[in-house]
């Protein structure tokens, strides 16, 4: 039978929060390691509607992800934690070439701090006699249904884990241990009430129900999967690279309290990709492209994915007399890649219709 006395040396959560601090990770909760029995539910029978799109991660194997004792068997409680990624200045949106935006959480790679915050602390839990894994961004955990046990924060209509005072931009991780920590006593209260700002602000009607989203509609996923970019979905693209954040950017209390959560960021400088222009990547090879960027998630590691995404970005954003941006998508129209050519010729006419006509 588990003890609810903190054994000594173990470091308490209020001692792990000191230690992950300095790692930007400013929100910590418990959940008990047993199976996520509603979450695994869930999964399947969206996975059976194929709400997931052939996506994977978390839905490749749901019994997994859904079980902390299936990474450690001895697990006795999940130790959670978020990091924000919201900055306190906006990055200046280049005048030259085709900007291409991506996604916040893409903008440096969040999860390398919160690792290392976790894993400083699975040591300290580790030099007191127990085991401790962490996890972040790795599927083996469900992120947000660990974290909404834990008492981190609500489902919003949007399917994003809001905290409490601070709103959805948080990256997650977790630290599965055999030692006990009392877990959170009750879940967090449900702070969307009647609100539907996300779902009306969804460029493609991609949350089906509250809290619901079909994947092959979600523009995340669309410019992530492998394939042609449905067509139906092309102009909704607008100038995005990578990720979409209308959901969250429309959402009150995470456009009301982010701010007070948030990271500091070099916003004008090298290491932060907040937009991509276009044009320059269309002219890299797939070495230079993935050097840049081969950070993000790219089916496959195949480049001709964000090549895919950049001339859909040009055919919505490139000024129709734009020579330069003609003229690439001129070269892609003899493309050896099939799905290439199909989108430089959607570009192409896109830019067509976009001509002004002149009187």
């Amino acid at each position: 039978m588990t003890s609810t006395k903190h054994p000594p040396g173990l470091p308490t959560l209020a001692e792990i929060g000191e230690v992950v601090a300095p790692h930007g990770i400013s929100r910590l909760g418990v959940a008990s390691a047993d199976v996520l029995e509603d979450t695994r539910s869930v999964i399947h029978e969206r996975k059976a509607r194929g709400l997931n799109d052939g996506m994977q991660f978390t839905y490749r194997n749901p019994d997994r992800s859904t079980d902390p004792r299936r990474a450690l068997p001895s697990a006795e409680s999940v130790i959670v934690a978020a990091r924000p990624y919201l900055t306190d200045t906006e990055p200046t949106r280049p005048v030259s070439g085709v900007p291409a935006r991506v996604g916040r959480y893409a903008w440096v790679d969040h999860y390398e701090p919160l690792r290392v915050g976790l894993r400083a602390a699975a040591a300290q839990i580790e030099a007191a006699g127990h085991r401790a894994l962490v996890f972040a961004d790795d599927n083996s955990l469900v992120d947000r249904a660990i974290a909404q046990r834990a008492g981190l924060g609500w489902f919003g209509k949007n399917a994003n884990l809001l905290l409490p005072g601070a709103g959805s931009f948080f990256v997650l991780g977790s630290i599965v241990t055999d030692a006990f920590y009392e877990p959170n006593g009750a879940p967090a209260s449900d702070g969307c009430g009647s609100c539907v700002r996300c779902i009306d602000a969804c460029p493609t009607d991609a949350i089906v129900a509250p809290g619901v989203i079909d994947g092959a509609r979600c523009l995340s996923w669309v410019l992530q999967k492998p394939g042609p970019i449905p067509v139906e979905f092309r102009s909704a693209v607008g100038d995005r690279m990578y990720g979409c954040d209308d959901c969250q950017d429309v959402c009150p209390i995470s456009v009301r309290l982010g701010p007070r959560n948030t990271v500091e960021l070099d916003v004008e400088g090298d290491e932060v990709q907040a937009f991509v222009d276009a044009i320059e990547l269309l002219g890299l090879d797939d070495a230079t492209i993935e050097a840049r960027h081969g950070r993000w998630w790219i089916a496959g590691r195949e480049m001709r994915w964000l090549r895919r995404n950049a001339l859909v970005v040009i055919g919505n954003r490139a000024d129709p007399e734009d020579r330069e941006a003609r003229a690439v998508l001129d070269r892609y129209r003899s493309d050896d890649d099939p799905i290439l050519v199909e989108h430089a010729v959607w570009a192409d006419a896109r830019l067509d219709e976009r001509t002004t006509p002149t009187s």
